[in-house]
């Protein structure tokens, strides 16, 4: 069952950076012309989990955790769809992280933004995986989500942006949008998106950021480099971003999907053997 529906206002706080990631992705699209038909939008729990519903677009909430298989699945079932999974830091590497390392390794052709804000924020501003040392009492090392996805083979787009810089927001979105029309596979995109009731970091990160865009003979091609310059830059209390990492490697859906076996989306369900089939597995429930 579907339901049609006018995007509803943003409810989140004032100042929340994820006002500047909604602004991305709806720029993004239009920029490149994606019909709201064509556009799969999924979000996780948690404050940014109701993005989609601010987006002229066919979308719905996963259950916790779980935005990655949901939009492998979605890509699948329809690769002509633009198919983009939005999720938080939470709902992304904590519940969600064992999801994130098979979808890097998988490269399926979707477009996958978290954002980062450091605390659970829904649920009053406990430390999430990438809290700092120290932030409410936290004694674990935070968790480094760009380093964990250059160490895995399958990955062929990293990029990091900031909500407080929407410009360069912007320009990332649209390459990740434009890496997997393109047949690139999985883009990854991580928005630093600061919760200002919990865990307000805009004064913080606007003097540890550092783009790698600018930097003169950063090559985001040559992945042991970019793990590299990450690690240098971590060492140094800094945040990078920009494209850190594309390569090219066969998206899921093109190693899953050929010419004898067209995506169940786009299927002539009227077809008498494909309803026999039908028909025959609903029937196995039964029995």
């Amino acid at each position: 069952m579907t339901k049609t529906f006018t995007p509803a206002r943003p409810i989140w706080c004032a100042g929340c950076g994820d006002f500047g990631v909604l602004q991305a992705l709806v720029g993004a699209m239009e920029e490149l012309n994606i019909p709201p038909h064509e556009r799969f939008v999924t979000a996780g729990i948690g404050c940014s989990g109701s993005l989609q519903n601010n987006l002229s677009c066919y979308g719905y909430h996963t259950l916790h955790g779980r935005v990655l298989p949901t939009v492998t699945g979605a890509k699948l079932a329809n690769p002509e769809l633009t198919v983009v999974g939005v999720g938080g830091d939470g709902d992304g590497y904590a519940i969600g992280g064992g999801h994130l390392m098979h979808a890097f390794k998988r490269n399926p052709g979707i477009t996958y933004i978290v954002m980062n804000n450091g605390t659970y924020g829904l649920t009053k501003g406990q430390a999430s995986p990438t809290a700092p040392t120290g932030y409410q009492d936290n004694v674990e090392e935070d968790l480094d989500p760009v380093m964990l996805g250059l160490s895995i083979p399958g990955s062929t787009f990293i990029a990091r942006a900031y909500s407080g810089q929407p410009a360069q927001l912007l320009r990332l979105t649209k390459a990740a949008l434009e890496h997997t029309a393109a047949g690139g596979g999985m883009s990854y995109l991580e928005v630093l998106s600061p919760c200002v009731t919990y865990n307000d970091t805009y004064r913080d990160w606007r003097t540890s950021v550092y783009d790698v865009d600018e930097e003169e003979g950063y090559e985001p091609t040559n992945r042991a480099m970019a793990f590299t310059r990450m690690q240098e830059l971590r060492e140094d209390g800094r945040l990078p971003l920009g494209l850190i990492y594309t390569g090219e490697r066969p998206s899921l859906e093109s190693l899953s999907l050929n010419m004898d076996f067209v995506a169940p989306a786009l299927q002539d369900i009227t077809k008498p053997d494909l309803s026999g089939v039908c028909n025959d597995a609903l029937q196995s429930f039964i029995k």
